[in-house]
């Protein structure tokens, strides 16, 4: 039986075009005619990890690029689109989802919550949910924790109408802080006994969630058990450049209205000399 989970939001402001740029995340994804979204990594397991993703349609040609840091020195890092595209409500999960308790929240605890994988973002060969533990396919990260990834996909009609029902998964976790994955800090996974529990737990997740382009994000989904992160910011291409869905005018004043109907404001009475 699948789970319908409502996330929760808080408030978000807008995020200007001109910051795909500074990440770096620009270039033939945005080809002109295609729609873009950019999401950010949240950690999971008090990783320390975070990042940013950019994932670029253009008819069936899905481009992923991700930039993330704090991840396992020269360790690969498996990756994942997980979710679904049959329209089932699922989510980034958080330490609440830790169901035995033992301080790490395992792959298949946050599965409740993120879904099955729906791509294997590997960095050659085939792409399918079967080559979601293909270690060997998966990018590695630099000797200061960085990972830096983009590949062109052809993927179904399903995905490109569900774009925003998927969100990205990165794994891999250090417990304890020894500089690799292994035995000891966590034992065994519980999807491959053959390996540590340390290389599958979700080290970060980011939702690919936001408004319809054209219209304004009003809200974000709160991961990991940390700092809130933006949700995903729609932008629509011409000529190569990435063009914001919003004015800073308009943003402006549906942010205000949002934050107004959504939030009491307190008021401060005057001391009339009347009492309390």
């Amino acid at each position: 039986m699948i789970v319908k989970r409502a996330g929760r939001h808080v408030v978000l402001a807008a995020v200007p075009a001109a910051v795909f740029l500074t990440l770096g995340l620009s270039g033939p994804a945005l080809a002109e005619g295609g729609k873009a979204y950019q999401i950010d990594l949240a950690q999971l397991n008090n990783s320390g990890s975070r990042g940013t993703v950019m994932l670029s349609l253009k008819g069936n040609q899905l481009t992923v690029q991700i930039e993330s840091e704090g991840m396992v020195p020269g360790s690969p890092s498996a990756q994942h689109l997980h979710g679904s595209t049959k329209g089932h409500d699922f989510k980034c999960p958080d330490a609440t989802d830790d169901t035995d308790r033992d301080g790490i929240l395992n792959n298949t605890e946050a599965t409740h919550d993120y879904g099955d994988i729906n791509i294997s973002l590997t960095t050659t060969g085939d792409t399918k949910p079967a080559s979601g533990l293909a270690v060997d396919r998966m990018p590695v990260a630099d000797k200061k924790g960085k990972i830096s990834y983009k590949r062109t996909i052809t993927v179904g009609q399903d995905v490109v109408d569900h774009i925003k029902d998927l969100h990205v998964v990165q794994h891999g976790i250090d417990r304890n802080k020894n500089g690799k994955y292994d035995f000891e800090g966590a034992g065994k996974s519980e999807l491959d006994p053959k390996l540590p529990q340390e290389a599958t737990a979700p080290t970060n997740c980011g939702e690919v969630k936001g408004a319809a382009v054209g219209s304004l994000p009003v809200g974000a989904i709160e991961t990991g058990g940390g700092t809130p992160q933006s949700a995903s910011v729609p932008v629509t291409v011409r000529d190569g450049v990435a063009i914001t869905v919003l004015a800073a005018a308009a943003g402006a004043v549906a942010l205000s209205r949002k934050r107004a109907s959504a939030v009491p404001v307190p008021v401060r009475r005057e001391n009339t000399g009347g009492g309390a």
